[in-house]
């Protein structure tokens, strides 16, 4: 993994805090860890396709899901004009953390850790002002 890019595990809330994990790996075991010890059981969780967010009802969650692979980035189950399920709020997190890290070029993988710490702080702290 030292010449790979290192897997970025996030979670946001809509409208809320936002955690971020530097990951070893993305098995289930990992995956399932930083879920569970996040979120309460019981929630409903928004993901994209990927195949091993389909666990998620089996670790006793509510589960919706988008398929980017089929161009669908949002979708109105109720038929109200609202396109309640979606990733957008993570999606334009990852695109904020994106353009503040490109400047540091270069980032050492013992150090990504304390940039994403920091980022997640600073989004996390503007919610209380």
């Amino acid at each position: 993994m030292v010449k790979e890019k290192p897997p970025i595990f996030g979670m946001i809330q809509r409208g809320g805090e936002v955690i971020l994990q530097m990951l070893a790996n993305v098995k289930q075991a990992t995956i399932a860890h930083e879920v569970n010890s996040t979120i309460t059981p019981g929630s409903l969780i928004f993901t994209d396709e990927y195949k091993i967010y389909a666990r998620l009802i089996t670790w006793e969650y509510q589960h919706k899901s988008v398929c980017h692979a089929q161009s669908e980035y949002a979708r109105d189950e109720d038929g109200n004009g609202f396109y309640e399920v979606h990733v957008n709020t993570m999606e334009g997190f990852w695109s904020l953390l994106r353009s503040w890290l490109r400047p540091h070029r270069g980032i050492s993988q013992a150090k990504l850790p304390l940039y994403l710490g920091f980022f997640e702080f600073v989004h996390n702290r503007s919610l209380a002002n």
